[in-house]
This record gives structure tokens, C-alpha cells and sequence, in this order.
């Protein structure tokens, strides 16, 4: 795992040596996982914007830690693989971003943690290849299952309370159109244009989320 997939080991060892940490130095409370880095929307508008991207690595408890960790492995794995060890990289850090954006911007007073953002845009990542290399099966048949995995998480939810539905699928279109921007040339080339008007989408997104999370 660790020669195949250095980045996707690297983001699960810290996130683990995180939770780690915050066990040390206060545990799981509120005060504490705000000390930490916890997305909170207010502390955002007045300008600890770096709370976008550490929110990512937190998490509420070791069975919340352990499901994300090995769902990352699992599709990490295959993303870095098919995209390269940066780009995978770029693909879990803007999601993470986008998807506190989209939390910030239509759910202004929650705190959130989690790496779920970030994970539900290496779906949408793998969703894009599956898109735009449809003529590869395999690529085709294992974007399909990845699809139908989204629906169910999606689904739930739905039905359980205080889960980030509207950061999920932030994440889920930030990795859909970063992966479009970035490209996977292992796979074969992507129209530059498409390219272009992908990255555009998303500053003015981020944009649009910014100012209506301030």
C-alpha cells in the first residue's frame, strides 16, 4: 500500500496521528476540537479560513476515524493509480476545501469535522473518469459501482441527523470538476477546454460559497 499508494498512506496516517492527538490534549470536546481546527462557520467569516482544510482531519470519535479511514484506503488507492500521487493529493485537498465552503455557506452555525468531504470528491473524481473514458470497461464498470456507493451514503443522509449532506455533495462536484481540470493523463487526454471551463466553474463557486458564508 505504502509503495502503490504513498499519498492516500500518508493522508490516513494523519489523520490518525491527529485524532491521537486531540485524545491527548482534552479529547473530544467542543473547546478542544475548536483548538484543533474544527470548521465553524463564524470563526471562518472573521477570518480563520485554515479551518477549511484542518476540519478535514478531525474526527468525532475512533469509529467515525476508522469508517472514513478505510474508505479512504479503498478508493485512494484506485484514484492515486489511475490519476498520479499529486493529483490525487490536489483532488482530496480541494474537496475538503469545497465542501467546508458549501457547509459555510448553507449551514452557517454548525461545527463539522471529517474527511468525508474530501472522500465524497475522490467518488466524484472516479465518476468524472468514468464519464469521460467510458470506451475503457474497466474504468466504466468500477465508476458505475462507485456511483451507486455515493447514492447510498447519500441516502442515509438523508434518514441520520447532524451528517453534512450539503458538504458530502460540495465535495462530490469538487472533485467531479477538479478532476476534469487536472486531467488523468494515464488514462489519455482530456479536451483543454473542458479543462479551462472546469476550473473556472469552480473559483467562481468558491467565490459565490465564500461570500455567502461571510
Amino acid at each position: 500500500m505504502w509503495r502503490k499508494a504513498p499519498v492516500t498512506t500518508g493522508l490516513v496516517g494523519i489523520m490518525v496521528v491527529v485524532y491521537l492527538g486531540v485524545i491527548i490534549t482534552g479529547g473530544l470536546t467542543i473547546p478542544n476540537l475548536l483548538r484543533w481546527g474544527a470548521l465553524y462557520p463564524p470563526y471562518v467569516a472573521v477570518g480563520q479560513v485554515w479551518r477549511l482544510l484542518t476540519a478535514g482531519f478531525l474526527h468525532l470519535g475512533w469509529e467515525h476515524l476508522l469508517l472514513n479511514s478505510l474508505t479512504l484506503a479503498l478508493i485512494g488507492y484506485y484514484v492515486e493509480q489511475l490519476f498520479g500521487h499529486w493529483r490525487l493529493l490536489a483532488l482530496f485537498l480541494l474537496s475538503v476545501l469545497g465542501g467546508n465552503l458549501a457547509s459555510c455557506a448553507f449551514d452557517p452555525t454548525s461545527l463539522a469535522v471529517g474527511a468525508s468531504t474530501g472522500i465524497f470528491g475522490l467518488f466524484g473524481a472516479f465518476i468524472f473518469l468514468g464519464s469521460e473514458f467510458r470506451q475503457q470497461e474497466g474504468v466504466r464498470l468500477m465508476a458505475r459501482q462507485f456511483l451507486i456507493l455515493v447514492g447510498i451514503n447519500v441516502a442515509f443522509d438523508f434518514l441520520l441527523p447532524h451528517v453534512g449532506l450539503v458538504a458530502h455533495l460540495g465535495g462530490l462536484l469538487v472533485g467531479f470538476l477538479a478532476a476534469a481540470m487536472l486531467g488523468a493523463p494515464r488514462l489519455g487526454p482530456v479536451n483543454l477546454v473542458k479543462r479551462g471551463l472546469s476550473g473556472a466553474i469552480l473559483i467562481g463557486l468558491a467565490i459565490l460559497c465564500y461570500g455567502m458564508g461571510r
